[in-house]
């Protein structure tokens, strides 16, 4: 019996073991695979479990950039912004908090705190300046979405952000100002909808003004708590570069001031004055009427929003015998005292000219036909040259080519290549019909021969400003040689004798040498009548003639009135005068020049 019982115990014993064996080895199994799944997902985390998770506890704040200011010459503001928060709160999360925790730094170690919720309120009642009950009211509630506070300084959203209240948040917002209001505000431009740049240097340099955005990134908990010992991650704003202009906006006021009252006595559709640095390029004032106030530009129509110094494109009339002058002196086809015999009517190739005052047959000198404005001896001293040599002199002067001075839609202008013009047009650009141009052109050909006869890029733009004050300068194009300092010299001679001898007295300057020309055109229609509505009326100049130092335009367009006694003399005279005044330039010395403007 006892045989008989060892034997079937030993005989059990191997099946016991087996299964030992095997269900130990299903749980070793078992572990590999959880601590194999648990090392995946802790420690390789391949599946970026770990990463979504944290990213979905991450709360981002957006830190608004600071839009750089648009200053004049002098540093006075004509644009800035500034950063204002709006502090809201999620009154779910803050109404259920009773108390939190936040890290406070305690004899220079950190260490968590535990602040109830009506401490919380009271410091951030204190932090705001408001008073506790009202705070409380503001945080109190079922909203997810309530602002407490808005148009708060960024100090004051940083000391909020640091008291690290369950369900409060801050959102940047920027606020774009104009203090300077209608000054230059149709080159300054604004903004669309606060943000983005719609007109002006605001829509052109938006790149440069607009900067970019920081974030703040904190961890909060399933319950909607900031975790204080959380991810707590700082991204700055980098502020946008101010942009430092040229303009000097005293004169600006001064300008736009005189030709809105020019403008408004004449009942003109619009006017502009540009004020010129011959010896820098650099644009002085730029005004036109009806300029737009930035703080609030559907006040004028959207026609007066831009800048018509550089978007309009017309006849420029005579100023542009200027250009004829010039080529025919540098192609030494003419000199200023030639003498040219004009009959009353001149006809060359089946077209007949007249001038605007009624003479008999004449000996003019190549002076006294600019000096006394005549149509006819434009065309007989500019057939001397070839319809090329016409078209090329003024494509040299810049005409068909934008200046490209930073602003929007600015006009290059209508020169047709000298084969598509007919028998009449090869003639009438030599004295301003038959090719179109906008002021700003007008005064870049005459700064040519201000500077004696190197023509300087115009410029708007003087430099950027970084945020820790480091100024780059705008690069201008190349200085371009247009004729030689002698046909400059001989030019500049007859637009001062213009003054004078010739028809151009009203643009005298007492104690000043003045250079200048008047011009007048047929204004086309705009409303797609054929031929004509009104004139285009503008005088160009530069003083003073000895030493030149700036150039003015003064354009009206479609003036009310007979053309022959509308005049821009006082108003060039007035603004000239102020820029003299406004830089120091000392009196002329010497005699001004005074060609013969008639041939003995």
């Amino acid at each position: 019996m006892i045989v008989a019982r060892g034997k079937a115990s030993r005989q059990k014993v191997p099946n016991a073991t087996k299964r030992l064996r095997l269900g130990l080895s299903i749980m070793l199994a078992l572990l590999l695979v959880v601590g194999g799944k648990l090392f995946l997902v802790q420690g390789l985390d391949v599946g970026g479990m770990a990463e979504a998770a944290l990213d979905n506890r991450l709360r981002p704040t957006v830190l608004p950039a600071e839009r750089g200011s648009i200053v004049d010459a002098n540093g006075t503001v004509l644009a800035n912004s500034v950063i204002r928060y709006n502090i809201t709160v999620d009154q779910a999360v803050n109404t259920k908090t009773e108390s939190f925790k936040r890290l406070k730094t305690v004899n220079g170690e950190e260490e968590l705190v535990t602040v109830s919720r009506d401490q919380g309120i009271s410091e951030l009642a204190t932090v705001l300046g408001m008073d506790v009950d009202d705070v409380r009211d503001a945080v109190t509630g079922k909203k997810t979405y309530y602002i407490v506070a808005k148009d708060l300084k960024p100090d004051v959203e940083d000391r909020v952000s640091k008291l690290q209240i369950p369900g409060i948040f801050s959102e940047g917002t920027s606020k774009r100002v104009y203090p300077n209001g209608s000054i230059a505000g149709g080159i300054v431009g604004f903004l669309e909808n606060g943000d983005r740049g719609q007109a002006g240097l605001e829509q052109t340099q938006d790149a440069i003004l607009r900067g970019t955005p920081g974030k703040r990134l904190f961890e909060i908990g399933a319950d909607g708590l900031r975790i204080p010992v959380g991810v707590d991650q700082l991204t700055p704003a980098q502020d946008g570069k101010d942009v430092k202009l040229t303009l000097n906006s005293d004169l600006q006021y001064f300008a736009q001031q005189a030709i809105q009252s020019q403008s408004d006595k004449l009942s003109a559709e619009w006017g502009t004055i540009i004020v010129s640095d011959i010896k820098t390029g650099n644009i002085i004032a730029m005004a036109d009427t009806n300029a737009p106030d930035p703080n609030d530009p559907g006040k004028v129509a959207a026609k007066d929003r831009g800048v018509r110094a550089v978007t309009a494109a017309y006849e420029p009339g005579s100023v542009e015998k200027m250009i004829t002058a010039s080529a025919v002196i540098e192609e030494g086809k003419a000199k200023p005292l030639d003498t040219f015999v004009i009959p009353p009517s001149y006809v060359v190739d089946g077209q007949q000219f007249d001038d605007a005052f009624p003479h008999g047959t004449e000996k003019r000198t190549l002076a006294g036909i600019l000096g006394w404005s005549m149509n006819t001896g434009t065309v007989m001293a500019g057939q001397r040259l070839t319809k090329e040599q016409r078209h090329d002199w003024l494509k040299k002067f810049g005409i068909g080519e934008a200046p490209r001075i930073g602003l929007p839609a600015e006009a290059k202008g209508i020169l047709t290549p000298a084969d598509q013009w007919d028998g009449r047009q090869q003639y009438t650009v030599l004295f301003g019909q038959g090719v179109s141009q906008s002021t700003l052109q007008t005064v870049r050909a005459y700064q040519a021969i201000a500077n004696g006869g190197v023509m300087l890029q115009p410029r708007l733009i003087d430099s950027y400003i970084s945020p820790d004050g480091t100024e780059e300068k705008v690069p201008a194009q190349p200085p371009r040689k247009i004729v030689s300092k002698e046909t400059a010299k001989q030019v500049r001679d007859i637009l001062e004798s213009a003054v004078t001898e010739g028809q151009i007295k009203e643009a005298a300057i007492d104690g000043y040498r003045v250079g200048a020309k008047t011009g007048t055109s047929q204004s086309p229609c705009d409303d797609g009548t054929a031929g004509f509505c009104g004139y285009t009326a503008s005088m160009v100049g530069m003083a003073p003639m000895d030493d030149p130092r700036f150039i003015v335009e003064v354009v009206l367009q479609r003036p009310k009135g007979s053309i022959y006694g509308i005049t821009n003399g006082p108003v060039f005279r007035s603004v000239m005068s102020q820029v003299l005044r406004t830089y120091n330039v000392p009196p002329s010395k010497g005699q001004p020049v005074k060609l013969p403007q008639f041939a003995k």
